[in-house]
């Protein structure tokens, strides 16, 4: 068993560095950097994926610093069937999505021209055009940024879940113990943060690629400006007979997934249940009335609470950090 695992590292190490060498001569997007105007997307050619799990390594070094680190023990939550959800010895966890994994290999098998396949590919955040956890988060901490990039502000986040209830894959997931609802209402309020794939923001907004396009050795994503992502799955799928899913699902997603069989074929196929996201097709969520209406009430109280909770943790933390110097 250990040898196994010491070869298989030895693999990935090496696809990894392979990957990173071909991605350093891929120039990445003016979109990524700001200077257009159009949302930032990603393509997943799904035929290309080889299971390596190079950009899982890469999503967890890269991101570690944003990982929460609860404070134990966790507060008594009112009401006591308040559930605890920690991940904090379980980070090891790489099969599914979690507060410490934000992205892993779905590995599936189907039929390809009436020959059994085993297909993998990368699951994550789909990054909606109108995401519902950033439209109707009540305190402001999920928010699409201009260049199309769906984050959860940590330093905002009660772990109110809303986020999770209303996104149709359930993709944010929480860590009890650690947020701002320790500072606030302890016992009340939340009950941690919610996490899940930020697109790496910061590595975009320093014009470098997202770490686990960087380093996948068979470039299985790519990136760029939406229009282009779109019109080149068209292109791969009419070459291949292909599928896409992603672009009209939930009114559209910046993440564009292309297949060499049906999505439906994949998505029975698929294991399901907590932090493994369905591929079944996705109703436009925000298109509804009722829901539009409660996005445009949540709205300004959002901005509000997002702005009221901005200035409170920047004062706690000031206030903290003058108690430590004395």
């Amino acid at each position: 068993m250990k040898k196994d695992l010491s070869r298989r590292t030895f693999i990935k190490g090496g696809l990894a560095l392979a990957g990173a060498a071909a991605a350093s001569s891929i120039p990445l997007p003016s979109t990524a950097r700001g200077v257009s105007g159009e949302e930032l997307a990603t393509l997943i050619d799904i035929r290309k994926c080889i299971g390596c799990e190079a950009c899982v390594d890469a999503c967890r070094d890269v991101n570690k610093a944003k990982y929460p680190e609860p404070k134990k023990p966790f507060p008594k939550m009112y009401p006591k069937n308040v559930k605890v959800f920690d991940w904090s010895e379980r980070r090891d966890v790489r099969n599914r999505l979690t507060p410490y994994n934000w992205l892993y290999i779905e590995e599936v098998a189907v039929v390809v021209d009436g020959k059994k396949k085993t297909l993998t590919f990368p699951r994550r955040c789909m990054h909606c055009q109108n995401p519902p956890c950033a439209d109707l988060c009540p305190w402001g901490a999920a928010r699409k940024m201009k260049n199309g990039i769906t984050r959860i502000d940590a330093d905002l986040c009660i772990g109110g879940s809303k986020c999770y209830d209303v996104c149709p894959w359930h993709i944010p997931q929480r860590q009890t113990g650690v947020g701002l609802y320790l500072k606030i209402l302890p016992s009340i309020a939340g009950n941690g943060v919610m996490y899940k794939c930020d697109r790496c923001y910061n590595r975009i907004e320093e014009g470098k690629l997202p770490a686990c396009i960087e380093v996948c050795p068979e470039q299985v994503q790519k990136i760029g400006p939406r229009s282009a992502v779109i019109e080149e799955a068209h292109a791969i799928a009419k070459k291949i007979g292909g599928y896409i899913y992603g672009e009209k699902d939930n009114g559209g997603t910046n993440t564009i997934y292309v297949s060499p069989v049906p999505f439906e074929d994949l998505a029975k196929s698929i294991e399901r249940g907590p932090g493994k996201p369905h591929m079944d097709p996705v109703a436009d969520s925000m298109a509804h009335a009722d829901t539009l209406a409660k996005a445009m009430v949540v709205a300004p109280f959002a901005g509000i609470a997002a702005a009221i909770l901005r200035f409170y943790s920047s004062t706690k933390n000031l206030l903290d950090s003058e108690e430590d110097k004395t």
